[in-house]
């Protein structure tokens, strides 16, 4: 688990995964997948290991795969090697696989065993990919920054932070672990962000930052723009100027035209281009309106709430989901399987499932 841990935002749209080669109780053969490294985890292992791998069990979290892809099926690997005991955490969900491993692995007298105790862990370990595989689209997060009140901003001034430095940190490992993020032009407008992954840690590919603007109203000299890489998406519509566009297009930006009927950005259309490009999961970061449409839009898989302890109070201060909201406290929109994340000395995340 803490091989495959150690790989995080280098593997996509692959899963991470971590292979331990063990031989009379010792290990002998290590191995993390990561993209630009192209070998899965268990040839690692199996490379190191060497001709010791033969008679001994190999220890990964995920099923090995049994097709050919950028590399030859793992299973064969492991097959060829002699090994002749795997211990797997969990299943690929991957049609293309989906036990076809396991099956080879047996039919070559391979003992396989399924250690469902792991498979929790396993599970969370791949979140985004195991989504996109059951789902065909990225796994959406909503993460905000908000007061014990559940306040996002004044409606004064707003400079400075509403959670401390330590926080933030968090924030940018949870950067780390997407492939894109979203925000709304009001936020680009008010605060002129980079949307950048800052954690300092290699990635499989740039962090794609998207920004849902229904009129092109991005302006060349904000920051967004002048730091492109090939790694930003303005998201419109078909009413927006021909001049704006040429103008962000020739920046370096790339423009999608996603209609939705009220006149805005159509969310569900970002998604769904994501999904066709294989961006296995997408956070937004975003004001709240853009928080409420994407809430209200059923895009938002689960949320990562940052609280600070301070209290804001007044009714003009905005709260993390504005916009109509919902008219009866039946119809809230309810979330599960929370979890509470302590960051000392005072502040805490709050991450949870949306229910669908």
């Amino acid at each position: 688990m803490a091989l495959a841990r150690a790989s995080h935002g280098q593997t996509s749209p692959n899963p991470a995964v971590g292979c331990v080669i063990v031989r009379d109780g010792a290990v002998i053969g290590r191995g993390t997948h990561t993209w630009a490294g192209v070998d899965h985890a268990e040839v690692l292992a199996l490379r190191e290991a060497g001709e010791l791998a033969r008679g001994a069990t190999a220890y990964v979290t995920l099923e090995p795969c049994s097709h050919t892809g950028r590399t030859g099926p793992c299973a064969d690997a492991l097959i060829a090697a002699g090994i002749t005991h795997v211990v797997a955490a969990m299943e690929d969900p991957n049609p293309i696989i989906k036990g076809d491993g396991f099956r080879k692995l047996r039919a070559a007298g391979v003992t396989v065993e399924l250690d469902m105790a792991a498979t929790p862990d396993a599970e969370r370990l791949n979140e985004p990919f195991f989504h996109f595989m059951r789902t065909g689209r990225p796994l959406v997060t909503l993460k905000a920054a908000v007061t014990l009140d559940g306040k996002i901003a004044a409606p004064g001034d707003n400079t400075g932070w509403i959670t401390s430095e330590r926080a933030r940190k968090h924030v940018q490992q949870l950067r780390h672990q997407h492939d894109a993020i979203l925000t709304g032009i009001g936020t680009v407008l008010a605060d002129d962000p980079r949307l950048n992954d800052r954690s300092g840690l290699p990635r499989s590919r740039p962090l794609l930052r998207i920004v849902a603007d229904s009129q092109l109203r991005v302006p060349l000299n904000h920051q967004l723009v002048t730091t492109v890489a090939k790694d930003l998406v303005v998201a419109t519509t078909s009413a927006a100027s021909k001049e704006r566009r040429a103008a962000l297009e020739k920046s370096g930006a790339e423009i999608w035209t996603l209609d939705a009927p009220n006149g805005r950005t159509n969310l569900r259309g970002i998604v769904e281009k994501l999904a066709e490009r294989k961006y296995l999961s997408l956070m937004i970061e975003a004001g709240s309106k853009v928080n409420w449409a994407a809430l209200e839009a059923g895009i938002v898989d689960k949320v990562f709430f940052y609280y600070a302890p301070k209290i804001l109070g007044g009714l003009r201060s905005l709260p993390v989901a504005g916009g109509a909201g919902v008219q009866n406290r039946m119809d809230a929109i309810q979330l599960h399987g929370t979890q509470l994340h302590p960051i000392p000395p005072d502040e805490f995340a709050v991450e949870a499932w949306v229910a669908k």
